[in-house]
Formats: C-alpha cells, structure tokens, sequence
C-alpha cells in the first residue's frame, strides 16, 4: 500500500457573488502540489463542502482534471446527510478515478447509536454497489456532533474490506487517536488534528489532509512525511481554534499572497474580521519568518 503521505485541505475561493472561482482554485492546486503536498482534497470541511452542490461539484472537479492533476492526486470529500445524496457524490467523483472519497457521518441527528452509523454508512455502501472503494471515514464530532469509535470502525472495515479503507481522525481526541492506531495499523489513519500530528506518524499514522498545508504545506509536510515535531506549526494552530477555523485559514491564503478575494467564505459563514486577520499574521511571522540572531 502506498503511502498516503500528506493532502492538502483545499480552501475553495468565492466572488462577491458566492460562485466558486475556479482559477484561482487550480492555482491553489497546483501550489499545493508545488508545495510538496501528494494529494489536494477538494470539498472537505476547510473547502466549505457542505455548502457546495453537485452540479458546482462537477464542474470543479472536471476542471481540476481537465487542468493535468491526475486522479491519484484527488481525494473528494462528502459532507452530507442523506445516503442517496453521498452516493451520488462518491459515485461522481469514483468516476472520475479520485484517489479516495473523505465520508463524514450524517450531522443533522445527534445522539446517534453505532448501529444507526453503521446502518447509514452500510446504506450508502449498497447504492454505490460495485462503485465503492477506498473510503476514508471522516471522524470531526466538533463539527458534526458525531463520533466514530473504535469498535465502529473495525465493524464498518470487517463488514466491508476494500471499501472502508481509512480514516481521518480530526476529534482532538489523543486517547482515541492512539487506539485507532493501535486497534487498526493496517488502515490509512490520517491524523486531522496538527497538534497530534508529528506523534500520530510516528506510531505509525500515515499522514494527513490538513487546511494549514494551504499556506504552509511544507511545514506540515514535515510532520505529515517524517514525524517531525514542529512547536511552531502546533502554536498556530492553537490560535486558529480560537476562532471559526476555515474563514481563519482563508485569512492566512489571503495574507501569503497577497489577494484579499481569498477572504471571502459562503453562507453562512462569515469572513474573519481584520483584527483577527492582523493577530495571526503577526503571529504566523514571529514564529515562521523571524530568523535566530
């Protein structure tokens, strides 16, 4: 199995209309891809995938393809509640040959049980039928108050080998991060989480799809690549948290180059205000653009 190695979490620039614009989106691409990255992920939560339809969908990710990015160098992320509509997402971009498919659970119930999990994900399984491969479980209860234990994995990775291929880990939660490890070093564990990150690889994580690689992939790529620590990277990302993470991550694109169109997010999200924008572009250049005396 190859290594998954590092993703970057792509940011999905708007106009002042909410259309997508998409070429400043394969710029962003193909910087990812300069950057070191092996893999850009397109619809994922910092790329505001749950806002983004399917007919956008296609059009995007023909673009992309059109643009030279191999499909191996594609993973798809699927953020919604309904069976049908993930697999009609999955299936469009299974098509089209993506390397994996980045599969939240449904987020509008909470409270849920792992057989209600398990059944929803068995459900979109059967309506992609022969279709279904290499999916990457999406575990983020921050986001949609819905968490994937352990045991649920191993049911859903016994159930369906070749299918349920991986997971990305953005819970936060170390003690969990540690026993997907342990319980399932065969899988693709992705650790989501920067500040777990280094750790993670080296107890045998594969990598990560990360929104910080938009603006600083070989930072991450370190960690992500090599089980580096980075102390600097960890502190950033402790700022980020303190506010709504993908308008923050689209005020640090927009810093790097230079173009404030990166600012703008989709409803309902709302852009980050200047002074944030100011607090972690100061603190991005103290820790990364400061030189040793």
């Amino acid at each position: 199995m190859t290594r998954f190695g590092l993703s970057v979490a792509l940011t999905t620039p708007f106009d002042e209309n909410g259309d997508i614009v998409l070429d400043m989106m394969l710029a962003q691409v193909r910087r990812g891809l300069a950057g070191g990255c092996n893999s850009c992920t397109l619809f994922g939560t910092t790329g505001e995938g749950s806002s983004i339809g399917h007919q956008e969908r296609e059009r995007v990710l023909s673009a992309v393809l059109d643009a030279g990015v191999a499909p191996e160098q594609i993973v798809v992320g699927v953020l919604v509640d309904s069976a049908e509509d993930a697999a009609e997402q999955a299936r469009l971009a299974l098509d089209r040959g993506v390397r994996n498919i980045l599969l939240a659970p449904p987020s509008y119930f909470k409270n849920v049980s792992d057989e209600g999990l398990f059944r929803w994900f068995s459900r979109v399984f059967s309506l992609l039928g022969s279709k279904a491969r290499d999916i990457l479980v999406y575990n983020i209860p921050s986001v949609t108050m819905v968490k994937l234990s352990v045991p649920l994995v191993a049911r859903l990775r016994e159930a369906f080998p070749g299918i349920v291929t991986g997971v990305k880990d953005s819970g936060g939660d170390w003690d969990h991060t540690q026993a997907l490890l342990k319980d399932h070093s065969d899988l693709i564990i992705l650790i989501g989480d920067e500040r777990h990150l280094a750790q993670g690889v080296r107890m045998g994580g594969q990598g990560a799809i990360s929104g910080v690689a938009n603006f600083a992939p070989q930072e991450v790529g370190a960690m992500a690549n090599e089980g580096r620590d980075d102390p600097r990277v960890v502190e950033l990302v402790v700022a980020l948290l303190k506010h709504p993470v993908t308008p923050a991550v689209k005020a640090m694109v927009a810093r790097e180059l230079g173009d404030q169109k990166w600012l703008a997010v989709r409803a309902p999200l709302l852009s980050t205000s200047t002074d944030v924008q100011n607090e972690l572009g100061h603190l991005f250049d103290g820790l990364f653009r400061t030189k040793a005396a």
